[in-house]
């Protein structure tokens, strides 16, 4: 069952994977593809670890969608729905960070409510 509560997780490494891959950039769409894997570690720093990925892509997204906003901006182009998309991607994948708050979740990983 905990797989299931990881589809996030894998999904947003998936997009993250595909975004790379668009700019060409081979060594961080395997590492966006490794990101998942690394949770076959039930040990906190794996958890920790794909937490910060997770938050990294979220953060590249929202620099792809500064990015697009300016480039569609001066071609006097149209960047709204666009940015509907960049954005929502942006939100699912930093919310995919927060599966690991999921009791199940905490319990494989042992994350303690502490720091």
């Amino acid at each position: 069952m905990n797989s299931v509560r990881l589809v996030p997780v894998i999904i947003s490494a998936v997009l993250a994977a595909a975004h790379f891959l668009r700019a060409g950039n081979l060594l961080l769409v395997l590492v966006s593809l490794a990101v998942p894997g690394v949770l076959a570690f039930s040990r906190p720093w794996a958890a920790r670890l794909v937490q910060a990925a997770l938050v990294l892509m979220a953060l590249e997204w929202v620099r792809t969608l500064l990015a697009l906003i300016s480039e569609r901006q001066a071609a006097e182009s149209p960047w709204t729905a666009a940015a509907i998309i960049l954005i929502s991607v942006a939100v699912f994948t930093a919310c995919s960070a927060l599966v690991f708050l999921l009791r199940p979740l905490k319990a494989r990983y042992r994350l303690s409510g502490k720091g």
